[in-house]
């Protein structure tokens, strides 16, 4: 029977290995990167927009008002 491989060799064996990333791959990062990016700045407009946070003393006028 065949003796199975040990992890350290196997992780000596990746690290000398170079796999470059195949253009697909790359496209892939690209375009997870850019809608992270894009989704992040929909969220902070929806917040800035429907959520406003006041100043200190526009939520004293407002309580005056009430």
């Amino acid at each position: 029977m065949a003796e199975e491989p040990k992890l350290s060799e196997e992780l000596k064996k990746m690290e000398a290995e170079y796999e470059p990333l195949l253009p697909i791959e790359k496209k892939l990062i690209v375009w997870s990167l850019g809608l992270g990016i894009i989704l992040l700045g929909v969220l902070v407009w929806v917040s800035y927009t429907f959520f406003p946070v006041y100043p200190k003393q526009a939520l004293q006028l407002q309580v005056q008002i009430l």
